[in-house]
């Protein structure tokens, strides 16, 4: 569960936060790799790029969760998000999606999308629990996705 002790509020991750990065998305993608033929992508990037250019927000010390936002168009791009899994059901995956809405209004920005793997079933539930209609299906790289996406209401 999330403590008291532990920061809350995402912040923009550094390269100082990427083995700890890496060692949540590890853990959390862990429970996918005997349903696939590959590892997931999110195991396979580096994530350094991603830091340097301020699209990686984290919370937690150590780094517990975390977010990859990029604007494309206009939309934002939910590249990734992991949560470790002893922190799975606490609210901090929720908390993160939250961020990811304030982070478009903020920018004037009414979409969201992401997309994951086929396999991922529970996160097809939660993303569709958050208001995340599938717009599309398609085999990318050998991984079957399907696109999601939310608008957000007019402000």
């Amino acid at each position: 569960m999330i403590t008291a002790t532990q920061p809350l509020e995402p912040r923009r991750a550094t390269l100082a936060d990427l083995p700890s990065i890496q060692r949540v998305i590890v853990a959390a993608y862990d429970k996918y790799i005997s349903r696939m033929d590959k590892p997931p992508a999110p195991l396979l990037r580096d994530y350094s790029p991603a830091i340097e250019t301020g699209a990686i927000w984290v919370t937690g010390n150590p780094v517990r969760g975390l977010i990859s936002l990029t604007q494309v168009d206009d939309l934002i791009l939910i590249e990734n998000v992991a949560v470790h899994p002893d922190q799975q059901g606490s609210g901090l995956g929720r908390l993160l999606m939250e961020f990811a809405e304030h982070y478009a209004s903020k920018r004037r920005i009414r979409r969201l999308a992401l997309y994951t793997n086929e396999v991922m079933t529970e996160n097809q539930e939660i993303y569709g629990h958050l208001g995340y209609q599938v717009t599309r299906r398609r085999t990318e790289n050998g991984y079957r996705r399907i696109y999601m996406e939310k608008t957000l209401p007019a402000s």
